[in-house]
This record gives C-alpha cells, sequence and structure tokens, in this order.
C-alpha cells in the first residue's frame, strides 16, 4: 500500500512540472461520466460514450487551456437543467476548457455541445478541437464542430471525429475566436455507432511505435528490436525517475462504470538487469482526485524470462481520469513491455433458480464488500444471497483519515447508504488496528510518539477524536462496529501484540476506543475482532484478556472470529471449541472474515483448481456451517470475505496465485463451496485419501506409541457424535482404531468398518463378527475401537449413535506406505560450538539415507538432545568438497532440521513449525510458516570445517510447547549438496517427498526422554 500513497504526491509534482498540453500527454485523461449502453453489433443504435452536463456543481474533469484562464461551474445560465461550464479569464483564441476525451483508434464519434456566450459579450466563432500527436509525428489540431454563438440564446455545436494513427495526448477542448471573451458551454455528448466499451484494446509494437503508451514522467520508451514476446518488437521502458515511473496507456472510453475486464502485459526485465519485481495498476481521477489499484500485484521477473501480469478489473466509479501502467515496487530498472490485451468480460446473469444462501441459516449471512460490488451482476448476486456487507477497507483509519482532522467519507458514506438502502445489516470495520494506520498518528511532528504521559495522552485524544467522528457519523446505521482488531499475540509473555498503540498506551487505547464507541452510540453493539481463535494459543490469550477487560467494565458486547482458513486446517473440531469456550463469557460471536484457501500451504498454486478440491471445500463449508448452526444461539451473524472468487485477497496473499475461496466463482456461479452451505445433498461425491504406514500394533483397545506417532484423521461431528480414526498396514492387514465422542452408552451404538465392500461391525460393547480380531475400550467421553481387518484400499468408517439416531463417516482410499519413522533425544545439553562433546554419546545416531535429489553425495548422522524449552540438534556431515557459490542458501552445502512441536503432520506449516537451515560456514536462515522472522530468533548455530565434510550444532527454542518427557516432535533432517553454484543431492532422514519445505506430513517423530 505504501507505493500507493506515494504516487498520490508524485502527480501534484508531476502537475507543476509540465505544461497543460504535455501534462495531457503525461496523464492520459479519461472522461466524466462514461456511461455505456449495450450493443451488440456494428448495426446497433447509437451508443452514449460520455456525457458531461454539469448539473453536479463541479467541472465533471474539464480544465483550463491557458494561464490565466478559470473554469468553473456555473448555475446562472444553462441549456437544460441548472448548470453549465463557464469559461473566462482567456486572452488568446485558443484559450478555453479542455478534457481528456474517450477517443479510441478506429471507431467513430459524434459530438455535440451547446454554447452561449456571457452577457455582454461580442457573438464568436466557438469550436470543439481536438489535440493529438501521433506516434512519431508532429501534435496536430482537428476541429470537430463549430458554430457562431450569441449572448442571446445556446448554439449547438455538432460534428464528427475520428482517427486512425496510434497517439497520445490527445485533449477535446472548446476554444473562441474572440480571444478576450467569456462563455458557457453545456449538454456536451459523445456517441458512437459501436460500443467501445466492448471492444477490447491491444498493442503488440509491431508497427515500430509506442502505439499509444507515453511516460508518466520522465521514462523513455522506444519500440525496439532487440527482445520480443510476439512478433519482432516490443517497448523499452527505460530512464526511469521513481517506482510508478514507466509506460501508461489511456483506457478511457473502453472501459464502462460496472462492467469487468480483463487486462493481460508481458513483461522482462532489460539488459543487465538481474532481478526485479513488476506489476500492473490502474490510475483513475474523479474531478482531478487521484486513485490508484492494482490489477496485478508487483511479481518477481527472473532474468531473460517473459512474465505475464494479469488480473481482472472491474471500473465502479464516474471518472475523469482512467489509464493503466507498469510499476515496480522497489528500483528504476529498464525493462521491455509487450502484448497487452484490455478484453470485456461478458457478464453471465446469476442463477435465480437456486435458494438464496441468507434465508437457508439462522443468522445474518454477510459479505465483506468494495463499491464494485454493489454494481450489475455483483449486486445482484449480493442483494440475492447475503443480509449483510462489511466494508473491505472503506472505513480503516487510511481511508476515513489520512490526515490529523482531515475526514475522508466517501467511500463509508457510499456503501453505508447503499446498505440502508437496500436493508442490509452493515459491520463496521475497523476503529482501531495496528495495520493500514496512518504513520502521523503515532507521530507529533517529526517525532515518534513514546510512552510518555504526554505522548499518551496525545494518542487517546486522536483516538478519541477518530472513534467519536466516524461512530457518530453512522449512529443508527451501523449496528455493528469491530472496535479493536487484532490486538493479540500469542507469542507473547502476556498474549498482547507490541503494536504502537500498546507500546505507547498499554491496554488504555481497548479500554478508551470501547468506551467512546459506547457513549457515542449506546445502540451499537461493540466487538474485538481476530484471527487464528480457533487455535488453542490463541484462543486462550483472548479469552483472557475479554474477560480482563469484561471485568473492569469495558462495554465488549462481542467477539470476532475471522476464520481465515484452508481446506485442511484446522480441524472444525477446534473452530466449535472455540465457540464454546467464548460462550462462558457471555458474549455474542460472529464469524467476521470466513474464507477457505484451496492450498493446505504457502507456496503451493495451481494453473487450474482440481473439481476435487472444490468439492472437498464444499464438504468443508458443510462442516464449518454444521458448527455455525448448532451454535446458532451464541452466534447471530457469519460474513465471508468477498463476495465470489474474482475479488479475494487470497489472490495476492501470501503469494500470487490463483485461489478459490468463497462460495461463487469467477463467474458468479455457485460452487461446491454454495452447496455445502445451503444444501449439502448436492454436493459431488467425494473420496479422501489416507496413508496407512506399515505397522502391527497390539489389538487391545489401548492406545499404545504407534498410534501416537501420527494425528487422528478427524470424522465431522453429526448431531452428538463425532469420531477420528487412523489405519496401519502390513502385507496382509488392515489395523484400524477410531476413537468416538459419544456421552450417551447405548448398546447398539458401533463402528462399521466396510473395506472394499465388505462391512465389520464393531459394537460399543465389544461384539463384533466372527474372524475379524478387534478390541473396545470405554474412554471419559465416548469409547475407542481397534480392530484387525483384511487388507483393502477403499475404506468407509462409518459410527452410529443409537439412542439419537445420528451417523457420521469417512469414506477413502486409503494407501500402505513405509512406516513412521521414530528416534529419541534424550535429556541433555550439550555447548553449542561445532564440537563434538561427550554428551551427545547417549543420544541415539540417525543417518540420512533417504534421496530426494540425486542418489549419490553428502550425508549426515544426526542425533539430538533436549534440556528445558530447547532442542539440541547435531549433524556430522561427509562431504569432501565444499561450496557456497549460489545465491539460493538451499544450494549451498548446508543441513536443514524440521521441526514441528505439536506433531501435526498438516500439508502445510503451522506458526510454529521450522525449517532450520545452517550452512558449511555457518549462515542460517529460517522457512516454513507464514512469517519465518518469527521463529528465526529461536535458532542459534555453530559449524566447523572438518576433514572430509563438517560439523553443524543447533539449539532450537520450541517456546509454544512444555517439553518434558514422552514428548512428540515431528522431525527430519535434511542435508543439501552443492557443486559449484548449483545443488547437485539433497538427502533426508524421513521424507522421501521433496516436499518438506512446505509440507510436514511425511517427517518423522522424535520422543523426548528423561
Amino acid at each position: 500500500m505504501r507505493s500507493l500513497l506515494h504516487r498520490a504526491a508524485a502527480v501534484v509534482l508531476r502537475s507543476l512540472a509540465v505544461r497543460p498540453a504535455a501534462a495531457a500527454v503525461l496523464c492520459l485523461f479519461a472522461g466524466l461520466p462514461v456511461v455505456a449502453a449495450s450493443a451488440t453489433s456494428a448495426h446497433a443504435a447509437a451508443v452514449q460514450v460520455a456525457k458531461y452536463d454539469f448539473e453536479d456543481g463541479t467541472t465533471q474533469g474539464w480544465g483550463p487551456r491557458g494561464d490565466g484562464v478559470e473554469v468553473g461551474a456555473a448555475s446562472d445560465a444553462a441549456h437544460s437543467g441548472s448548470g453549465s461550464l463557464l469559461t473566462s479569464g482567456r486572452t488568446a483564441t485558443w484559450h478555453g476548457a479542455s478534457i481528456g476525451p474517450p477517443f479510441q483508434k478506429g471507431v467513430t464519434y459524434q459530438v455535440t455541445a451547446y454554447a452561449r456566450m456571457v452577457s455582454g459579450e461580442p457573438s464568436s466563432t466557438i469550436a470543439l478541437t481536438v489535440q493529438r500527436t501521433p506516434d512519431g509525428g508532429e501534435t496536430t489540431y482537428e476541429r470537430v464542430a463549430a458554430a457562431t454563438v450569441t449572448d442571446d440564446g445556446w448554439a449547438e455545436l455538432s460534428g464528427t471525429y475520428s482517427f486512425s494513427a496510434d497517439s497520445t495526448g490527445l485533449q477535446l477542448y472548446a476554444e473562441s475566436s474572440e480571444a478576450t471573451a467569456a462563455y458557457y458551454i453545456d449538454d456536451i455528448v459523445i456517441t458512437s455507432d459501436t460500443d467501445p466499451t466492448r471492444s477490447g484494446l491491444s498493442t503488440d509494437f509491431e508497427t515500430g511505435t509506442a502505439q499509444g503508451w507515453s511516460p508518466r514522467a520522465s521514462a523513455s520508451l522506444t519500440a525496439t528490436t532487440d527482445v520480443a514476446h510476439g512478433g519482432a518488437h516490443s517497448l523499452a521502458v527505460t530512464n526511469r525517475s521513481d517506482t510508478w515511473d514507466g509506460p501508461a496507456i489511456s483506457v478511457l472510453g473502453k472501459m464502462a462504470k460496472g462492467s469487468k475486464y480483463t487486462l493481460s502485459a508481458w513483461v522482462r526485465l532489460g539488459p543487465d538487469t538481474s532481478s526485479g519485481n513488476l506489476g500492473l495498476s490502474i490510475e483513475r481521477r474523479t474531478n482531478g482526485t487521484p486513485s490508484y489499484e492494482r490489477v496485478a500485484a508487483p511479481k518477481a521477473i527472473p532474468a531473460g524470462q517473459w512474465v505475464e501480469l494479469t488480473g481482472t478489473y472491474t471500473l465502479a466509479y464516474d471518472v475523469d481520469f482512467l489509464s493503466v501502467y507498469v510499476e515496480s515496487d522497489a528500483g528504476t530498472f529498464p525493462f521491455n513491455l509487450d502484448d497487452f490485451t484490455l478484453t470485456y468480460v461478458e457478464p453471465k446473469p446469476i442463477q435465480t433458480d437456486i435458494p438464496s444462501a441468507k434465508d437457508e441459516v439462522p443468522f445474518t449471512l454477510g459479505a465483506a464488500i468494495s463499491r464494485a460490488q454493489t454494481l450489475g451482476e455483483h449486486g445482484d448476486l449480493l442483494l440475492k444471497h447475503f443480509g449483510g456487507v462489511t466494508p473491505g477497507n472503506a472505513l480503516k483509519w487510511d481511508a476515513t483519515e489520512p490526515s490529523e482532522g482531515g475526514f475522508t467519507f466517501g467511500e463509508g458514506d457510499y456503501l453505508v447508504n447503499y446498505a440502508v438502502e437496500h436493508g442490509l445489516t452493515f459491520r463496521g470495520h475497523t476503529l482501531a488496528w495496528h495495520s493500514q494506520t496512518p504513520d502521523w498518528v503515532f507521530k507529533d511532528g517529526d517525532r515518534d510518539l513514546t510512552a510518555s504521559p504526554a505522548d499518551k495522552a496525545l494518542l487517546l485524544t486522536r483516538l478519541v477524536n477518530h472513534v467519536k467522528t466516524l461512530v457518530g457519523r453512522y449512529k443508527g446505521k451501523i449496528a455493528v462496529w469491530d472496535v479493536v482488531n487484532e490486538v493479540v499475540d500469542e507469542n507473547q509473555p502476556d498474549g498482547l501484540r507490541r503494536s504502537k498503540w500498546f507500546q505507547i498506551t498499554g491496554l488504555d487505547f481497548i479500554r478508551t476506543a470501547f468506551r467512546v464507541a459506547h457513549e457515542t452510540d449506546p445502540a451499537a453493539k461493540l466487538f474485538i475482532n481476530d484471527y487464528n481463535t480457533e487455535f488453542p494459543r490463541k484462543r486462550e490469550a483472548l479469552y483472557a484478556l475479554v474477560k480482563k477487560l469484561k471485568a473492569e467494565g469495558v462495554p465488549i458486547d462481542g467477539v470476532g472470529h475471522q476464520l481465515h482458513l484452508n481446506i485442511e486446517q484446522p480441524p472444525a473440531s477446534e473452530v466449535e471449541a472455540t465457540i464454546e469456550k467464548f460462550a462462558t463469557l457471555g458474549v455474542d460471536q460472529q464469524v467476521t472474515e470466513l474464507d477457505v484457501s484451496v492450498y493446505p500451504d504457502f507456496v503451493s498454486t495451481y494453473d487450474e483448481v482440481p473439481a476435487e478440491v472444490l468439492a472437498e471445500q464444499g464438504y468443508r463449508y458443510k462442516e464449518l456451517f454444521d458448527v455455525f448452526r448448532r451454535h446458532k444461539s451464541q452466534i447471530s451473524s457469519v460474513t465471508v470475505w468477498g463476495l465470489a472468487d474474482d475479488d479475494t485477497w487470497l489472490s495476492t496473499f501470501p503469494i500470487t496465485r490463483l485461489n478459490a475461496p468463497l462460495l461463487f466463482d469467477d463467474e458468479l456461479q455457485a460452487k461446491p463451496a454454495y452447496w455445502g452451505v445451503v444444501d449439502p445433498a448436492k454436493l459431488p461425491p467425494l473420496v479422501r485419501r489416507l496413508e496407512a504406514p506399515a505397522a502391527k500394533p497390539k489389538v487391545d483397545g489401548k492406545r499404545e506409541l504407534e498410534w501416537d506417532l501420527l494425528p487422528d484423521t478427524p470424522i465431522a461431528r453429526v448431531g452428538d457424535v463425532s469420531a477420528a480414526f487412523q489405519a496401519r498396514s502390513s502385507a496382509t492387514c488392515l489395523y484400524v482404531l477410531a476413537e468416538v465422542r459419544d456421552a450417551s452408552d447405548d448398546r447398539g451404538d458401533k463402528v462399521t468398518f466396510t473395506v472394499d465392500g465388505t462391512p465389520y461391525a464393531v459394537r460399543r460393547d465389544g461384539g463384533h463378527p466372527h474372524g475379524v480380531e478387534a478390541a473396545v475400550k470405554k474412554t471419559k467421553d465416548g469409547y475407542l475401537v481397534e480392530a484387525r481387518l483384511p487388507i483393502g484400499t477403499g475404506v468407509t468408517v462409518a459410527v452410529a449413535d443409537a439412542s439419537g439416531g445420528s451417523q457420521t463417516s469417512w469414506t477413502g482410499k486409503i494407501t500402505a506406505t513405509p512406516a513412521v519413522k521414530l528416534t529419541a533425544a534424550p535429556k541433555g545439553r550439550p555447548v553449542v560450538d561445532g564440537v563434538v562433546d561427550p554428551a551427545w554419546k547417549a543420544a541415539p545416531e540417525i543417518r540420512t539415507a533417504t534421496w530426494i535429489q540425486g542418489t549419490s553425495g553428502a550425508t549426515a548422522r544426526a542425533r539430538a538432545l533436549w534440556n528445558g524449552d530447547t532442542l539440541y540438534l547435531l549433524a556430522q556431515v561427509a562431504d569432501p568438497t565444499l561450496s557456497e557459490q549460489s545465491a539460493n542458501p538451499w544450494e549451498q552445502d548446508s543441513v536443514e532440521f524440521f521441526v514441528d512441536p505439536g506433531n501435526g503432520k498438516t500439508r502445510g506449516y503451522g506458526d510454529d513449525d521450522g525449517q532450520y537451515r545452517i550452512g558449511f560456514s555457518g549462515k542460517t536462515s529460517a522457512g516454513g510458516p507464514l512469517d519465518p522472522a518469527a521463529i528465526a530468533g529461536n535458532l542459534t548455530a555453530a559449524a566447523k570445517v572438518v576433514p572430509g565434510g563438517y560439523v553443524i550444532e543447533a539449539a532450537v527454542k520450541l517456546p509454544t510447547i512444555t517439553l518434558r518427557d514422552g514428548t512428540l516432535l515431528g522431525f527430519d533432517v535434511q542435508v543439501n549438496d552443492a557443486t559449484g553454484a548449483a545443488r547437485t543431492g539433497a538427502v533426508t532422514w524421513s521424507d522421501a517427498t521433496g516436499q518438506g519445505y512446505r509440507d510436514t506430513s511425511h517427517w518423522g517423530v522424535l520422543q523426548l526422554r528423561h
């Protein structure tokens, strides 16, 4: 977001540096307002492209042409309505009013306008003229229409205009044969016999020109044959003055308000540039006020490769300026641009023959929106399926008070009024947050605020003013506010985020925000909102904070759970545990930002999301909404974080990739996720997959160590019964263990294992078929079943509650895999200095022998110890040739230790899972979780080169769990073998998939022992 803010200042600087005509070349104006009608062929009725009637009291984008000229909205004369545009202060015939017109090459436009001289002015010829500069040519001035105009009445100006050469710097302007005369113009209408907002735009530079692209500042643009994505030419971009400086092209008249477009551009780094990130953005202006929007977030461009920047965009505003441009997020390096396209996306009507989702749930169903989601088919979808809305960004501090006391409410007012008009509930998001808060809030002039009493008072005064202003403005319209957002950090000893708010005021900013919000609007419900509340540590930290504040009398009415989940983690049972926990505080609860990523990790990507993944997502939504329905008395609202997959924050977070986390797809059509909410009976069949590692556990109804090496696979709760199970395999047998939660002890309760079509029922009282070995044991809240069955691959596990009539099941394919590797770490505390001291003799040795790259090379003998909260690790590496030539640490000679404190065996990393890398020279790095920096400080390491290789010693602190005898950690070790600047071999102890850097499910297990 920071680069977007910087560009606002850059626009002002650029406007001061050039004459008005030159400014048009740089800025590429667009017209206000652009109104598109449908046109299905060249023979359709005329399409109104733009109309300027000045009835809103503004100039609608028209500005002065010439020094001293004044242009303003007037109410003392009008051709129709009550407003017109007055031009005065002229001293030359070509002085007048001008605008960047929505004209595109090859389109014929009809232009009409009405003009009248100011009373007392002599008659003159007033003309509408177009100025443009053809690529490679001289600036031309082409008359569109003219008429003799007096102060007696309104005269019509009418004419047609088209041009065929790629051009920049287009201006449409009114001029008068009387150099100093003042005049009015009104009702300027531009029409076309085709609809240019649907015809798209493309540039390939094969003409050897810039084809309408121009620099945003001082950049040089040159058509070149040095490199090309397609054909023989591309556009070389050099001499850039800032990150935002580069090629821009006007798309005025090519986009209609409410319509959706796909934009694509191919880029390549310039010569002698080894790295850089490039993105595609849009600049729009309304009445001269600029805004910037991302189409494709900046992405890494590998040297020597063409990379596509692509995204979709819906124009949601009336504009007087509209252009597409390529920018970097850092640096002013040169690059090449080629094969740009803008394509109109024909909207697919929403499905009107399916149930409205809001009518199928016992609470308010909401969606996070921006202005674009209120228009066209998006607006239709919103009103059909949702009963509430949350603004994604419109009410955050940077949007509402960018400068102290300088409040801006355009977007907030629009969305709130839209909700009121259409009977939608509205969540105010958010009043105080550590992110998207302008720097000035935490400064006194150029000085950063501290925790001094004076600075604390200043910050709280600003908070009071902000809260009073927002809550007061929307009193009676916004019934629910997220008062404070994301104030918990479970990794801190007291569970509180060390934000600037907290550092300066402690908890007083929370107390103050709630108190002032309640005093300003006593009827509004006030929420504290946070993410990851479904994880036990975060849950406990937030619970403790809310309990403390409520005991103090802080008016907290509710707790918001964001629930940004994925298709695998966390289990729905953890979401349910969170809801049940906070229910004991007597607060309302809302799900505030629900989405379900199709990826279980932070690095995977699909070119197209597989149908089976979308089906799995549908079942995930079903499980979640089953939880929400069971707790309808505690949950008043569930909001999904977005309307449809065509606009989701997860398309760029944590990396740029295709994601589909919502109920409706890119074309606004219902997905399996929708049916998981509305009617699970219509979900497609789902075959799950489970691995059964080799083992022969004793069938005695006891949970021995073998079963604890992996977590149980959950079976969704139905009614009051839920379960989880595991499987192990031998050459002839399938071993299964199911643990059932069912408080009602009934003889008819049973678990039925169906293997390749043959059912094997094991009753709660121990009854089971002849020929099947099985054992049942009572547990605290149910029972455990263990059985040995014939080997098979197609398995269903069905759990029946006889008294309640409920049944839940899991169906899938089971695959036999090698045994889970297990080693031990005795208690001990070595010195981490790269020298193998005697303490290591107590630890059993493991060896890396599972090749994931190559078949030979460097290997290691490894051991582990533990003491207190620290895991100690040793690797003695055999590698006679050592290299750190590669810029990538994983391609250097190094050792990687993988540690999962919870032994979760998930397909993605948790916040405390870690990949800890130590090079032979002692360089360290960390990877794995969303924020590797958060775990990097856990690692202390030493390395020493020895004859034939090197020794690595490491200490890894594990603050998120308590280490004790018997604790099981997910664990692996990998050796990377480099030859020169390339990795030529890699070998692990356990994981054979080569995916250990993003997937913890195939790591081995490390058991701690005294």
